[in-house]
């Protein structure tokens, strides 16, 4: 069926598209914004720890489902396997409105000034696609602030001594430290590191309606039943639909951009309910994830773009990372935890740049969100106990509370070859093709985890921990819920997707916003710098519908 036409299709109502379509519908732009998933409220999961994080950290709870998505992975040997949203090998991003928002662990992070001119400050390693950002940090720093106060964050202001000039401070107050928070940040300073309260978009104090944090120990991966948690589904989404030109569609799953013989899209086909729909409009959006969005793209081939739209130099699907993650934990004798979440609060940046050896970036380091009992169970014992039987129930009775994590999120070398692409034959239940996954990680990352393992190890052990281990990570395929680089934004068009402001280079009215756009992914949890990028291309693409025809 077709609709009656809108100014602009958004797809993807999660961190990036929620905000596009907000920015897009206070400039009085008429939109839908489609999303493939459904409304969760908090009572659709509520705390359930075995629905919410049985898979990873975020499990599929918020989708998608096993009954209707399907992806093909290949490993280094060239096998592929099927596999299903429910198993650690697909990859997922949250299917709901507000997507990985909704369950994420909040925490909103700018990155450094050296993260956008990596190539620049380091020079590329062999065998990696490393380049320098086409924007610098001082152009995306306001709309780092506008995200800051738009989506809300709690945090201090100087806190960091190796952020770069704010133009503002956090809306908000730093969350409280807990228990082992406190009892590291003591620690990290005895070291003559640099310890500081972890910047959250949540709620430390009543913000925009919503009430502060009730601290409870339920927050990754899980929903927030305050609303404290400042996903896109409570902040911009709301507000958009409140303009009144703003028309969210749940449940409705992009098969393709129509494109006309002068290669110009002129709509999207979406299946809702059963029913092909075809919507009109004059502007595309496609904020994805990392993983869906080249996948609408490659789906969306036509004769002049007979690879997918924006893929004429075979970039599209390329250079996929998420977080090498690395780090260690460690046993205390006494209790460190106290229950009082959401428990990620302290950190330190001393190791994101500068480090020996010659290794390039690095990663924060920070403590670990809560583990609740099946978690803990799974991901925090060490290597020679157990994984069922009478030890193991002993030392979880015995560690649970006297055990802490410390992770950090290595800046991984982007690599060609890993990459998104469509799987040869395999499609989901709508008859919509689906993708193949495959590739590896850099070398170069899994020395820059080692060396910060060991640095997470020496925290924890000046602590007071009486037992330590490593957990560096390996050369697998990286993605994950930071997954990011496919649709990267570059000046060339031979080596990117999108141009500065999100614009697919071959087609001037389909712009990708999400994490897809990033030429690194720093050494931090990307959800902030994928928001500030949002309305960076939001402030681009209403300036360009202002002009005259």
């Amino acid at each position: 069926m077709k609709l009656s036409p809108v100014d602009a299709v958004v797809i993807g109502a999660g961190a990036a598209g929620g905000i596009v379509a907000e920015q897009l519908a206070l400039a009085g732009m008429r939109v839908a914004l489609l999303e493939r998933g459904d409304q969760q409220p908090f009572s659709a999961t509520g705390h359930d720890e075995l629905h919410s994080q049985r898979t990873t950290v975020l499990g599929n709870a918020f989708g998608p489902d096993d009954k209707n998505y399907v992806r093909e992975v290949m490993d280094a040997s060239g096998r592929v396997s099927k596999v299903r949203p429910s198993e650690g090998g697909y990859n997922n991003i949250a299917a709901c409105v507000g997507g990985g928002t909704r369950s994420y662990g909040a925490m909103a992070w700018r990155f450094h000034e050296r993260d956008f001119k990596m190539k620049s400050t380091y020079g590329a390693p062999a065998g990696s696609t490393l380049e320098d950002w086409p924007i610098t940090f001082a152009e995306l720093e306001p709309y780092y602030a506008k995200a800051e106060w738009e989506i809300g964050v709690s945090g201090k202001a100087g806190a960091n001594p190796f952020d770069a000039p704010r133009s503002k401070p956090y809306p908000m107050p730093p969350l409280p430290f807990n228990t082992e928070a406190t009892l590291l940040s003591k620690a990290a300073k005895r070291l003559n590191w640099h310890p500081f309260p972890i910047p959250m978009a949540i709620n430390s104090v009543e913000y925009q309606g919503r009430p502060g944090c009730v601290l409870c120990p339920h927050c990754v991966g899980f929903a927030c039943e305050a609303d404290a948690k400042n996903s896109t589904a409570v902040t911009v989404i709301p507000r958009a639909i409140k303009t009144g030109h703003c028309d969210l569609r749940t449940n409705a799953i992009a098969r393709k951009i129509v494109v006309d013989d002068k290669g110009k899209a002129t709509g999207v086909e979406y299946v809702q309910n059963g029913q092909l729909n075809e919507q009109p409009c004059r502007l595309v959006i496609v904020s994805c994830s990392a993983t869906e969005s080249p996948r609408l793209l490659f789906n969306s081939a036509t004769k002049m773009f007979p690879n997918g739209l924006g893929n004429r130099n075979d970039w599209v699907g390329r250079n996929l990372q998420g977080h090498a993650y690395t780090g260690a934990f460690g046993l205390f004798e006494e209790e460190v935890f106290d229950g009082m979440g959401p428990a990620a609060s302290v950190a330190c940046c001393d190791f994101n740049h500068g480090l020996p050896d010659g290794l390039k970036g690095g990663a924060l380091l920070s403590n670990e969100f809560i583990r609740l009992p099946y978690l803990f169970s799974r991901s925090a014992l060490p290597p020679d106990l157990p994984r069922w039987g009478l030890a193991h129930k002993q030392f979880v009775r015995k560690y649970y509370k006297r055990s802490a994590g410390i992770k950090g999120p290595v800046q991984e070398m982007p690599v060609f070859e890993s990459r998104v692409q469509l799987a040869p034959e395999l499609r989901d239940s709508w008859g919509i093709p689906t993708v193949r996954l495959s590739g590896h990680r850099h070398p170069h990352d899994l020395e820059v985890g080692k060396y910060l393992a060991a640095k997470a190890e020496q925290w924890l052990r000046e602590a007071g921990a009486t037992r330590t281990w490593q957990t560096p990570p390996g050369l697998g395929l990286s993605g994950g819920q930071h997954q990011a680089g496919t649709c990267r934004m570059g000046n060339d068009p031979k080596t990117s997707v999108v141009d500065k402001h999100c614009r697919i280079h071959d087609v001037d009215n389909v712009y990708v916003v999400d994490g897809s756009v990033n030429v690194n992914n720093g050494g931090f949890n990307p959800s902030l710098t994928i928001q500030a990028i949002a309305y960076w291309a939001s402030a681009a693409i209403v300036k360009q519908q202002r002009k005259p025809a």
